[in-house]
């Protein structure tokens, strides 16, 4: 079959058109993108659920497609992207543009690509003896903060789907692990003093540096403990600080210093464990800066605490994929996080396979290569026939 002229790759393209230039950087609404997505389905007289976040400036969406029944399959992607700012693209980041063979775009990787197709697929999935149940979230991209709500809402609603299929890049590669992430904020109040005087006060960027110092120890301590029969890559947890700002000038002791850190651990790994010493001690620095001055202490915080994916459990779901895409390699596993492992821990078996790489994600001059695309809409066209004929 050539898939170039089959009309599925072709109205794929089309709506990758319409995904990319909604400029869902997490940062902003996507709610014109849910929109975009629900008159579409409406077209096809397929009616779906939004799930909303609190204050309504963003939402998930799940829609079924075939008969309301058990043993349905989750096709999920996040709408959200990240940020352009300070990259050096060379055409206009929410315009799919092809070049020597390769769709750029911010999003057309990671992960509008596999929406668009599943969405172009969704004429032929209504005509499934199963049902497909299309799952699209909104800030996976920090944290993987949307999914939880809509997942929940599924659960409630639908007949018992048999698995779920997070098409995050895998160049349609089943994988069947990866990493979970919490990301950690931590705030230190100062009192403020001439710097001279270092008696009359407490600079907060000297008490979050010791703080830091120590989340150094424990990364190399990480590392050290490698366990070097793991699939991922690093082979162990890593903690990593990605921000921190504090003081206003030189001569005086910080009033507020701030730093975020994240840790991402495999699926034996209990974060909470690692971070109980770090938390202790800052909790007592909390308690000695209060007993000084009025107004001072340490502040930590738990910004997101997405689980990781295990293989255990998905063994059905991985030959299920792997029935239609081919793919007889070794299940792979991935260091990034992903809502894979939230789908997981409400009961879904989850692998996680998509088309493109995960390397051109988050790059200036994303893309996604037609021979991935192609390979994509073949995988949808196969769950398409796969369940039309059982």
């Amino acid at each position: 079959m050539n898939l170039m002229t089959n009309p599925l790759f072709r109205s794929s393209l089309a709506i990758l058109d319409s995904l990319i230039s909604f400029d869902t950087t997490s940062r902003n609404s996507n709610l014109e993108l849910i929109a975009w997505v629900e008159d579409y389905l409406t077209q096809h007289g397929v009616s779906a659920t939004r799930v909303t976040n609190d204050d309504g400036s963003k939402a998930n969406l799940f829609a079924t497609m075939g008969p309301n029944i058990e043993g349905g399959i989750i096709l999920s992607g996040h709408s959200d992207v990240v940020p352009v700012d300070g990259q050096d693209w060379s055409s206009d980041p929410f315009v799919v543009t092809e070049r020597e063979g390769l769709l750029h775009g911010r999003g057309t990787c990671d992960m509008k690509g596999f929406i668009a197709l599943a969405l172009a697929a969704v004429p032929l999935l209504k005509d499934g003896k199963r049902p497909v149940h299309l799952a699209i979230s909104y800030d996976e991209e920090v944290g993987c903060l949307g999914a939880p709500a809509m997942i929940e809402k599924m659960v409630a609603a639908l007949p018992q789907p048999a698995l779920a299929v997070i098409g995050e890049p895998t160049m349609m590669k089943v994988v069947t692990g990866h990493k979970g992430i919490c990301v950690h904020e931590v705030e230190v109040l100062g009192h403020e003093a001439h710097s001279s005087l270092t008696h009359l006060g407490i600079s907060a960027n000297m008490v979050a540096i010791e703080l830091m110092h120590d989340l150094a120890d424990l990364s190399r301590e990480l590392w050290e403990n490698a366990d070097p029969d793991s699939p991922f890559t690093p082979p162990h947890a890593t903690l990593t600080i990605g921000q921190m700002e504090g003081g206003t000038a030189a001569n005086i002791l910080a009033r507020r210093a701030h730093f975020v850190f994240d840790l991402r651990c495999p699926p034996d790994v209990d974060p909470d464990e690692i971070l109980k010493p770090f938390k202790e001690k800052a909790a007592a620095l909390d308690e000695q800066l209060r007993g000084t001055f009025p107004g001072t202490g340490v502040r930590v915080e738990q910004l997101s605490n997405a689980p990781p994916l295990g293989s255990s459990g998905s063994e059905d779901a991985e030959a299920f994929v792997r029935r239609l895409t081919g793919d007889n390699s070794p299940a792979g596993a991935v260091s990034y996080a992903a809502e894979a492992g939230q789908f997981q821990q409400a009961g879904f078996p989850t692998v996680i396979c998509g088309p493109g790489s995960i390397e051109q994600a988050h790059q200036p001059n994303e893309y996604i290569s037609l021979d991935q695309f192609t390979r994509g809409a073949e995988f949808m066209l196969r769950l398409a026939e796969e369940l039309q004929q059982e």
